[in-house]
Order: structure tokens, then C-alpha cells, then sequence
């Protein structure tokens, strides 16, 4: 084996450090980092947000309605039952009238339905027919049979049978003649019932006619009380059989045939 001189040996080593000290950055040390572009690409532009509209300022009328005070719900719902409350105290301000009972409380509304139209809702007389305003119905039947008679049966009944009057033969002017009006009387039976028509007969008799409510007539036929109106109310008689259930009382035949009418006494 050939000994290597020492010199050569320590050249050898040498040179073996250096090239070992070149290698080793490469090897250990990271490779650098690409340097930073020296232009920075501009930011993209932000989109400015749309302007916010301005407010149009507010009419002076609609200024003064929001700046005055609201009215609170309590008093809206007070005011709403204002009215109602109104009308029901003057309701109770008015006078209660006492509604007329029996004959002459149903007579009005009989009357009204079925012989204002003739003789006028007071009584006073349209066209032909005859009032009774004026005490002129008592003057023309002082006996109320006469009466119920002649509106039972009408004219044409009268003109059939031959009677050429009706009522008072005394009565100032004389007794009414059938017919003589032009007008015509018509006959309420099978129309009206018995009672409906004893009821507007004492409405015309004693609302219209201006009789005083009272005396022998009065309390018999036409007085809350009337016996004979309840009979004819609850069919216990008719206008034809009267004089027979009430004998006693001295009622005079209204029957289903004409006759002419009766004096006063």
C-alpha cells in the first residue's frame, strides 16, 4: 500500500471542505421566494351605493293634521253611542199616550185600512162621500143599529131591496136618500168581521163625530167593557141575531135586510 504525503492528504481535505461548504446552502436552505411583483394590480372600483331620495316636504294641510292631537279610542267609541243615547233620551222625554182599548183602540186602525179612503183620514169627506166630523154622523144615525145596518149591507143592497133612504127621517134636511151622492156605499159584510165593523163605527162615532165617551150608548157598544162588542169578538153573536141575545138591553134589529132608518125617538 503506496503512502499518500501529507500535504497532498491535508490539499485533499481542503478541498473536499470547500466544495462540501458550496453544496450545503443549496441543499439545507430554502430556494428564495419569487419577488413581489412591482406593479400592484389596482383594485377592482366599489359601486357607490344609490343616493336615498330626498323627502318631499308635506303639504301645510297634511303638516297641521300630523301635528295635532289624536282623538283617544275611548272617546271615538264615546261619541260613536252619542247618537243612539240621544234618541233614547228624547224618547223618554215624550208623554206617553195611553193607547185607546176595545172598540175604539181597534177602530182606529179599521178605519184607517178601510174607510180613510173615502171619507178621509179625519172624518172630513172626500169627493161623494160624507164626512162625520161636526156631530154630522150623530145627526144622520142617532141610533148606532142604523148605522151598522147601512155599512153592513151598502148601497147596492139598499137600491135592490127598494129602500130609497137611510138614517133620520127627522134629521135637519131629511133623511139621506140611497144613492143620491153619486157614490157608493159598499157593503163590509163577509168583508169585515162583525166586530171590525162595530169598531169603526164607534171610532167614527166618538173620535171622529165628537160624541162624548159616555152615556147608555156609549158603555154598551163602544166602552172597553162593551158586552156586546166581546160577544161579537168572540162569536157568541152576529149583527143579525144582536137584537136576540141582547133582548134585555132593548137592542133594535140590524138584521141582513135593508129598512130605512129611525127617528131620534
Amino acid at each position: 500500500m503506496t503512502e499518500i504525503p501529507e500535504h497532498l492528504l491535508k490539499r485533499s481535505q481542503s478541498a473536499r471542505a470547500k466544495a462540501d461548504g458550496a453544496e450545503a446552502p443549496a441543499s439545507s436552505s430554502p430556494a428564495p421566494a419569487a419577488s413581489a411583483p412591482a406593479v400592484v394590480a389596482a383594485a377592482a372600483p366599489v359601486a357607490a351605493a344609490p343616493a336615498a331620495p330626498v323627502a318631499k316636504p308635506d303639504l301645510p294641510v297634511v303638516t297641521a293634521y300630523k301635528a295635532r292631537h289624536k282623538i283617544p279610542v275611548w272617546a271615538m267609541l264615546t261619541l260613536s253611542i252619542l247618537p243612539v243615547w240621544l234618541f233614547l233620551y228624547v224618547r223618554a222625554m215624550e208623554p206617553v199616550v195611553a193607547e185607546a182599548a176595545g172598540p175604539l183602540g181597534d177602530g182606529t186602525k179599521v178605519y184607517l185600512s178601510a174607510c180613510s179612503g173615502c171619507h178621509g183620514s179625519g172624518g172630513e169627506g172626500v169627493g161623494s162621500a160624507y164626512g162625520f166630523t161636526n156631530g154630522s154622523v150623530m145627526a144622520t144615525f142617532p141610533h148606532i143599529e142604523d148605522q151598522l145596518r147601512w155599512v153592513y149591507l151598502g148601497t147596492k143592497n139598499y137600491l135592490d131591496a127598494g129602500v130609497t133612504s137611510y138614517g133620520n127621517p127627522d134629521r135637519e134636511g131629511g133623511a139621506r136618500v140611497t144613492g143620491a151622492s153619486g157614490g157608493q156605499m159598499p157593503g163590509w159584510k163577509g168583508n169585515l168581521t162583525d166586530h171590525e165593523i162595530l169598531a169603526a163605527i164607534c171610532h167614527e162615532r166618538y173620535d171622529l163625530g165628537g160624541a162624548a165617551p159616555e152615556g147608555e150608548e156609549y158603555e154598551m157598544w163602544c166602552s172597553p167593557e162593551s158586552e156586546i162588542y166581546l160577544a161579537l169578538e168572540e162569536g157568541a153573536a152576529t149583527l143579525e141575531n144582536l137584537h136576540e141575545v141582547f133582548a134585555d138591553k132593548g137592542v133594535m134589529e140590524i138584521g141582513s135586510t135593508p129598512i130605512a132608518g129611525s127617528p131620534a125617538e
